[in-house]
């Protein structure tokens, strides 16, 4: 099959941020009718190769691209030839209090009379043609808020196909089973299929071994910005992918921290079951740092949520503070604890965007901050803001300033700093380094150090094995809803981060 020539075929391709190398001298070749796996470590600049096929970032002179051997400017998105490359990112693009009439719309258009009115039944015509053929029921005139994610990722990949005659091109599937349900993943599986069936091909962009082996024809594996294969798939092993992905043993040098076990317990948990979870226990000592990890959908994501008394749905289990009081709290009334969160999705679930940076800052300890009458003491507020905001180095104009007006590293700070001014016995992290540059992530690396160092609990759930590396001194790995694996001091290596979430160790 690979021996025509290549529907898309890029060389050369390098990208350069201040002094970062996203990417070096990259080359990829996707086959006709080729379900092609993109594979690789957090940073490994999967994300920047993405964004430079969709013409968001430009690649360095010297790079070039062909589809079906003519040569085309991925910085020139109007060129009819980009058209044949059509994008499904991971955050999916849509506007879930709209149809999926509206959504189909958005990207390319109404179809309207000759005086200019849109013409409804036309539109829902032709976004029930589009999405009918996955049959998932879609009710194209509900607001996708209410369908369900699987759902959501069809309408996405509906309005990426949409006007794409003759299916002669790549469609770029950016994680798209990260939001999804393991129940819903086969039939997603199905679709992506149906589409290279029809005649398209497929780049399909995942850190889920799993996944590879069930789709993919060739995977194509990048770490530190290169190239590092492509291989057909037949010819590999998840053990063998595992080593393609990992290199040699670790690229981030693990921070030179004891081995944990030593102080006493701030922290106990036991038998948590929350959505794949099942009877989930451990301890945090003092001054530990703990890694939670997993593939997505494993569970390890939940635990955070759980412990903190955030998780929606229901959840059974029991935790306690033995340094507060020997009391065991079911974990229903895990909120009653006062654990702070640093959640996963910075932008949905930890800032607000209409409020300051300040107002973001000191919004749980308004209690502590009211004058006599419960009128708020604003320049109380004000110290702690710019105290907090010193502390953990926040870069902004003023604690006036909206939230929005940061860089997403900077608006973590934020979250962190408001977590740290409640000043808990213990500090839960979730994803805590998600979308914020090397020097940023650095720095929190730093932050997140020093508060082990006087002696807080600390526990990092994360899916990026970089973070592992860089701050844990003991690692629980979840799989299918179990912890399967302790992994502590300097047997916590890349390759068995990678072997143990995989299960091929």
């Amino acid at each position: 099959m690979w021996a025509d020539r290549p529907v898309l075929r890029v060389t050369g391709l390098s990208k350069r941020f201040g002094a970062t190398q996203a990417l070096e001298d990259v080359d990829l070749d996707i086959a006709h009718g080729e379900i092609h796996a993109l594979m690789g470590p957090n940073g490994s600049g999967k994300s920047t190769l993405i964004k430079i096929l969709a013409g968001y970032h430009h690649a360095e002179p010297g790079a070039v691209a062909e589809l079906d051997g003519e040569p085309f400017d991925l910085g020139q998105v109007a060129d009819s030839r980009h058209d044949r490359l059509r994008f499904v990112h991971q955050e999916l693009g849509l506007v879930n209090e709209l149809s999926a009439t509206d959504n189909l719309a958005l990207s390319r258009g109404f179809a309207r009379t000759a005086f200019g009115n849109i013409r409804w039944p036309e539109m829902e015509r032709r976004t029930r043609a589009l999405v009918e053929r996955f049959g998932l029921g879609i009710d194209v005139r509900r607001p996708l808020a209410t369908a369900t994610p699987v759902q959501r990722t069809v309408v996405a990949i509906a309005a990426a196909l949409q006007g794409w005659e003759g299916r002669r091109g790549v469609l770029v599937l950016d994680e798209p089973t990260a939001v999804l349900p393991p129940g819903e993943v086969a039939r997603l599986f199905d679709i992506v299929r149906e589409i290279r069936d029809a005649g398209a091909s497929v780049l399909y962009v995942s850190h889920r071994m799993d996944e590879i082996f069930a789709l993919a024809d060739r995977v194509t594996v990048i770490r530190g910005g290169r190239r590092v294969a492509t291989r057909p798939v037949a010819e590999l092993t998840p053990r063998s992918l595992a080593e393609l992905m990992a290199g040699e043993e670790m690229e981030t040098e693990q921070r030179p921290r004891p081995a944990s076990g030593s102080a006493g317990a701030v922290l106990e948990v036991r038998d948590l079951g929350a959505g794949p979870l099942q009877g989930v226990g451990f301890d945090l000592a003092r001054g530990e740092l703990l890694g939670i990890t997993g593939l997505v959908g494993s569970g390890h994501e939940i635990v955070p949520y759980a412990v903190c008394g955030a998780h929606v749905g229901p959840v059974r289990g029991r935790l306690r503070l033995p340094e507060r009081s020997e009391r065991w709290v079911d974990v229903r009334d895990a909120g009653r604890l006062g654990l702070p969160l640093v959640p996963a999705d910075r932008a949905g679930e930890g800032v607000i965007g209409d409020f300051s940076v300040g107002e973001n800052l000191t919004l749980p300890l308004l209690d502590r901050l009211r004058a006599r009458g419960g009128r708020l003491h604003r320049r109380r507020e004000s110290s702690l803001a710019h105290e907090w905001i010193q502390r953990v180095g926040v870069r902004t104009a003023g604690r006036g300033a909206l939230i929005t007006t940061l860089s997403g590293g900077n608006q973590q700070k934020v979250v962190m700093a408001r977590c740290l001014a409640q000043q808990p016995p213990v500090l839960v992290l979730c994803e805590p380094t998600a979308g914020v540059d090397i020097a940023t992530r650095l720095q929190l690396y730093d932050l997140i150090a020093r508060q082990a160092d006087e002696g807080m609990g600390v526990i990092v759930s994360s899916s990026d094995t970089q973070d592992l590396l860089a701050l844990c001194t003991r690692v629980l790995v979840v799989r299918d809803g179990r912890i399967v694996r302790e992994i502590s001091g300097g047997e916590i290596t890349e390759s068995a981060l990678l072997h143990a979430m995989e299960g091929t160790e």
